[in-house]
């Protein structure tokens, strides 16, 4: 469920079309680079915007001039940018250590009588969370006074996190990494979000968004995108209002009778369309996120509790709630145990083939089935399952359900998962308690069914 996100190049030109004319005038006698000279420059302009004795206005005026300028940076530039904030705007180790020295003298009183000044103890501990604070993370802040500025530091956080691959991501990046996180999560707080439903009626500017970050079930067409939003379909997303025309995170929603275990027919455009009066059964189909810069935000179960409750509120005789999701992790976990899998097994993972032969599948059905709920409920990464989509779900206090044969037959259904999939269900008294073993105990709420097919835990 993560969205594959835009190439650099274009998600540059992109930003750049955001900026202003005039402003990108001012910096064209600039490289893109940020070659060393240019670097000092902009040090400089962080320095004036972080200074705690600058003025509010003086300093948001710096702040828009080095979000513009970064606006104009190359890749390369752009890890220039970074490394100037990890190696001059960290924090402070010898302030850190003055302030705990400090604290550490108030506090280490060699008579036990004497208590230390509360005035002078409070004060030292503001001067240690003062202390703690990199300067940079004054300038993140900042950035949110910008136009778009949120979504600026979204993008930012993005550009970032690209610096993970190969040997690119020093310690220092995983630090501001974590800042912006910290940072991010404090804006998208679920108080700050808003829960909207997306029609057809929805401005097509949106529709085509909810189609570029659809990261579960591609959206081939316009015809397709329109029978998600039919009567018996519902759409959800939520929104900041720093953002309001980008969807942050977004679930697609059937609605049926019983539990559906088959997403062909589940997406069929040619099916009939359902009355949402006679359904019972509300399926979480796709939930994509949609900034790559929000990783590590935790928005999606705060999305599933209020879709619940939005679709109660207008369905109330809806009675369950569950997923028909994917094994992203099914098909590796096997490659790395093909010379003990069955021969049959090990065949079909070399040759898809065996998808269009009534008798291997017939064959193969048993042993992937057993497979596939061995791997869900005893692969671990230390307390939680390893599987990425079952994670997610069962820390937001779903069960494993069912395991549906043959539920996505599509090539990238095989190439993900054999083409089986899961449903992972949702029982609104119940999610509290599954929740609270998860995360304490790793302990995965499972159904009877799921659990007998394997012979031995």
């Amino acid at each position: 469920m993560v969205v594959e996100e835009p190439g650099f190049l274009e998600r540059t030109r992109r930003r750049l079309t955001r900026t202003g004319d005039a402003a990108l005038k001012r910096f064209q006698r600039h490289s893109p680079e940020l070659p060393e000279r240019d670097a000092k420059r902009l040090g400089d302009s962080i320095d004036r915007s972080v200074d705690p004795t600058t003025g509010e206005m003086v300093a948001r005026a710096e702040a828009e001039e080095i979000g513009a300028r970064y606006r104009t940076l190359d890749e390369t530039g752009r890890r220039n940018f970074f490394e100037l904030l990890a190696n001059s705007f960290g924090r402070d180790e010898a302030e850190v250590e003055k302030a705990l020295a400090r604290r550490a003298e108030l506090t280490a009183v060699s008579n036990p009588g004497i208590e230390p000044d509360i005035d002078e103890l409070l004060s030292s501990e503001r001067e240690l969370r003062r202390a703690l604070v990199a300067p940079r993370e004054d300038l993140f802040r900042r950035f949110n006074g910008l136009a778009d500025g949120v979504k600026f530091v979204v993008d930012l956080r993005d550009d970032l996190r690209e610096f993970r691959k190969g040997d690119g991501y020093p310690p220092q990046f995983r630090a501001m990494d974590a800042e912006l996180r910290d940072l991010l999560s404090s804006w998208f707080d679920v108080g700050n979000l808003e829960l909207r439903r997306i029609s057809w009626d929805t401005p097509a500017s949106l529709l085509e968004k909810l189609i570029a970050y659809e990261a579960v079930h591609e959206i081939t067409s316009w015809n397709d995108l329109k029978n998600r939003l039919e009567d018996d379909r519902r759409c959800y997303g939520f929104f900041h209002p720093g953002m309001p025309d980008e969807p942050l995170i977004f679930v697609e929603v059937a609605l049926v009778k019983g539990l559906a275990g088959n997403l062909i027919e589940l997406l069929d455009t040619e099916s009939p369309t359902g009355s949402p009066d006679e359904a019972d059964t509300a399926i979480f189909y796709s939930i994509s996120n949609c900034q790559p810069g929000l990783a590590g935000v935790n928005l999606g179960n705060l999305l599933i509790k209020q879709v619940v409750s939005a679709l109660l509120a207008e369905l109330p005789h809806l009675k369950m709630f569950s997923t028909l999701s994917p094994i992203p992790g099914l098909r590796s976990w096997l490659e790395e145990r093909a010379d003990n899998l069955p021969a049959p097994v090990a065949a079909a993972l070399a040759d898809a083939t065996w998808v269009d032969d009534p008798v291997r599948v017939e064959a193969l059905k048993e042993p992937l089935l057993e497979l596939a709920a061995r791997y869900l409920l005893t692969a671990k990464r230390g307390q939680q399952a390893q599987d990425r989509v079952a994670n997610f779900h069962l820390s937001n206090g779903s069960r494993v359900e069912r395991i549906n044969w043959l539920a996505n037959p599509t090539p990238i259904g095989l190439e993900r998962s054999m083409g089986i999939m899961v449903n992972y269900r949702y029982v609104p008294e119940d999610i509290p308690r599954n929740h609270h073993l998860y995360v304490a105990d790793g302990e995965i709420s499972v159904h009877s069914g799921v659990r007998a097919l394997i012979d031995e835990l």
